[in-house]
């Protein structure tokens, strides 16, 4: 054969294999773009916007590209110094931190903590804003913070209303766990995160629902109202409403007031719930509540019929430390 008509069939055979690929991964696009819930204001959810989703959402990563090391070790530290005690040394490194990298939002959350420990509710309530204006949709339970002590400050809640909610994070006894938000709905019935807390709690799908209606009739926080909301969807799809259930996870997923953990929540369950039968099916049970970043998604027995699955999307005790 001669050498030219060899050099033809190889430059054919190029062509055939280079379109062979270009068609395989255009079909690679096209299903990673297919639409697969469009919201009421025609906002679209595609099926490459699920992929990866772990159902936990980090918030130690916001902001924090291109933070400087000097920054990074100086946070460390005044973790260290408020771990042993020292608030004032802690907040002086913290302002340093800040000064760094000014973005970044997780020196002026501490900073917000910290003076909550030291009892000054008007500085924490003055650096809770700031986190929320560093971070908008959401800095671990910085809106659900702000939106209380504000409240607290109008008289429209009791004062140390957002401290005796912080108290369950270091309640570990289910008991005292239980009892103290008991306590906190009997008290403060207007206090929405308390109803969450309560449909934690609850034994069955039904009471869980009248405590998450409760909480959402309570004008709740952003962080809160999504957090019930998604639990809302979860017991809707176990009632057997899935379209209600999808149609709710997706308008949460889509919407741009949605805090960064209620999208991502809403998405890795409308994920769930739309593809995977054997994933609908252990999802049975679940609620989602929330808890420290240092617990990450860890599975807590709330009783014997149940689960509850706690969502990173607070950091109270980053000092280790009681108010």
């Amino acid at each position: 054969m001669k050498p030219s008509r060899i050099l033809l069939l190889v430059a054919i055979a190029l062509v055939i294999l280079a379109v062979c690929c270009n068609r395989d991964h255009g079909d690679t696009q096209k299903e990673s773009s297919v639409i697969i819930f469009r919201g009421a204001d025609g906002r679209t959810l595609t099926k490459d916007e699920l992929r990866g989703l772990t159902g936990t959402f980090s918030y130690e990563m916001v902001g924090k590209s291109n933070v400087p090391a000097d920054a990074k070790s100086l946070h460390q530290e005044a973790r260290l110094a408020g771990q042993s005690g020292d608030y004032k040394k802690a907040i002086t490194l913290l302002e340093q931190a800040s000064k760094l990298a000014p973005q970044w939002p997780y020196p002026v959350y501490d900073m917000a903590f910290t003076y909550l420990l030291m009892k000054d509710s008007e500085k924490a309530r003055t650096y809770y804003r700031k986190t929320v204006d560093l971070s908008p949709r959401g800095f671990f339970t910085a809106i659900t913070a702000i939106d209380t002590l504000d409240r607290e400050k109008r008289g429209d809640l009791p004062a140390g209303t957002y401290s005796a909610y912080l108290s369950l994070e270091w309640t570990d006894d289910p008991e005292k766990r239980a009892a103290i938000v008991h306590q906190l709905v009997k008290r403060v019935p207007g206090f929405a995160p308390g109803w969450k807390e309560l449909a934690a709690l609850s034994a069955n799908d039904a009471e869980s629902l009248l405590a998450i209606e409760r909480g959402l009739a309570e004008n709740p926080d952003g962080e809160t109202n999504g957090i019930l909301q998604v639990n809302k969807a979860l017991i809707r799809e176990r009632k057997g409403d899935r379209e209600g259930a999808v149609r709710l996870l997706g308008e949460l997923a889509l919407d741009p007031a949605s805090t960064y953990a209620t999208e991502h929540l809403a998405k890795f369950h409308f994920g769930k719930h739309t593809s995977d039968p054997v994933s609908k099916r252990r999802s049975r049970g679940t609620l989602i509540g929330e808890t420290s970043p240092f617990h990450q998604l860890t599975p807590v027995l709330a009783n014997k019929r149940r689960k509850v699955v706690r969502t990173p999307d607070c950091n109270i005790r980053i000092f280790g430390c009681k108010i």
